[in-house]
């Protein structure tokens, strides 16, 4: 006899955790608490939500549950996540330890008009993100610069943080080299330069949008008219970092290899030494090591919603009532946009997708590029605004009085992509020579 799964109900105990992360956070700052987004902190509401989950299910004992969880949690991809947090602490923490960050900041500043700035930093993610193929490894290498810029210039965080995700994701989606492109562009069994152009027509008006906008809200960014300083010499670790990434070192390996340039390099010019290089390291890993227990303990939680029968509930409701075309191209980007937000993250969020989404698109003859496209946009547009997704753990582990939401609500290229998606289905746009000719065969049926 087959096993009864909860269907729908097994994601109560990740609603849990929502309504008690999001809520309390939206409430303090409501009510003008200060450091309203680290009153109930992040795992002590998933910690909840776990124990929602433990009590459920009761066909399968609490030991099973416990393993499923330990399993799900050590996950290889989340422990080198984990370690990718925990290395980019580090480097992090040695960079502006040594006087890299300050360096790097006065130098764009000094040389780039600051209404500029805003836009310049969404282009330069968005550059760095397409060249190496991931955007936690871009928001590891541009937020804390983003950051300072920030900070020196009196402006708000979140939007610049905004700026950085969304050239992030904008690079990411584009990428050829991309994890999130690889899953499905094989799912869709399609080429990637075709995947590549249907992506570019619509993610690229997306971003010039999202570009001129940023230049909009960011124009009234001001420094004070005093020159700022600057040493060359502290500037290579970045540019190291930014190089090696770009011509495909492991991102572990660029970041680990960068901690070290930036204390031999801060060693030399002589703000830094080898006891306070040491020091720089544990308190930039010691940031970090709360964001890594999260990513830790939210796929635990996930990985229970999973064996309670939560995700294949959801792809039957979200395929139950495809009879269009139009119909059927929804389902595949709700699919995938929902199964990120649940998941958070957009390459398993594919995987899952693509076997379901690749038998949709042949019933209602879809092209395998348009199928990949729509696969990839959704989970990147989806994953941006998603407040616990993993790029915002990894911005949260830089400042950690970040408003998610606030991010959010600055992510402007998550939200014109997701439009210009949208769009092209509404109005059957960008449709292949094929699927015109069958379009027109079926009309005159």
């Amino acid at each position: 006899m087959k096993e009864k799964k909860l269907g729908g109900s097994a994601f109560i105990p990740m609603l849990v955790f929502l309504i008690l992360y999001l809520g309390s956070g939206c409430y303090f700052t409501i009510t003008g608490v200060s450091n309203a987004w680290n009153l109930f902190p992040r795992h002590a509401a998933i910690f909840i939500g776990i124990i929602v989950a433990c009590l459920m299910y009761r066909q399968m004992p609490f030991e099973t549950k416990m393993k499923k969880f330990c399993v799900a949690a050590g996950n290889d991809g989340v422990v080198m996540m984990c370690m990718i947090f925990l290395v980019a602490g580090a480097f992090a923490g040695v960079a502006k330890q040594m006087g890299g960050v300050a360096s790097v900041v006065n130098m764009g500043l000094s040389f780039i008009p600051t209404s500029f700035v805003l836009p310049g930093i969404f282009i330069i993610s968005s550059l760095v993100a397409t060249a190496i193929g991931t955007s936690s490894g871009t928001l590891v290498a541009i937020a804390p610069i983003a950051l300072a810029i920030a900070e020196t210039t009196g402006t708000s965080i979140p939007m610049f943080f905004g700026a950085v995700y969304s050239g992030a994701l904008f690079g990411d989606n584009l990428s050829i080299i991309s994890d999130t492109t690889i899953a499905a562009t094989k799912g869709a069994g399609c080429e990637m330069k075709d995947k590549f152009k249907m992506n570019f027509s619509i993610a690229l008006p997306a971003a010039i949008v999202a570009a001129i906008l940023y230049y909009m809200v960011g124009s009234h960014v001001t420094i004070s008219s005093e020159t700022l300083p600057y040493n060359l010499l502290l500037v290579l670790p970045y540019i190291y970092v930014i190089a090696a990434a770009v011509k495909g070192m492991d991102v572990f390996i660029v970041l680990v290899s960068g901690t070290f340039f930036a204390g031999i390099v801060g060693m030399l010019a002589g703000t830094m030494t080898l006891i306070t290089f040491v020091q720089s390291i544990g308190t930039g890993m010691s940031g970090m090591m709360s964001t890594a227990i999260v990513a830790m303990l939210l796929r635990g939680l996930i990985g229970l919603i999973e064996e309670f029968g939560g995700i294949e509930w959801l792809i039957k409701v979200l395929r139950r009532n495809v009879k269009s075309r139009k119909g059927a191209e929804y389902c595949i980007g709700a699919m995938s946009g929902i199964l990120d937000f649940a998941l958070i993250n957009n390459t398993i969020a594919i995987m899952i997708t693509a076997p379901i989404a690749k038998d949709i698109a042949d019933e209602h003859h879809i092209s395998p590029k348009r199928n990949a496209s729509l696969m990839d946009i959704f989970a990147c547009a989806v994953h941006g605004l998603a407040p616990h997704a993993g790029g915002m753990l990894t911005l949260s582990g830089f400042y950690a009085a970040l408003n998610p939401l606030e991010v959010v609500k600055y992510n402007f290229y998550c939200y014109f992509l997701l439009l210009a998606v949208i769009i092209t289905i509404q109005f059957g746009l960008l449709r292949t020579k094929e699927e015109k000719e069958y379009a027109k065969s079926q009309a005159g049926v």
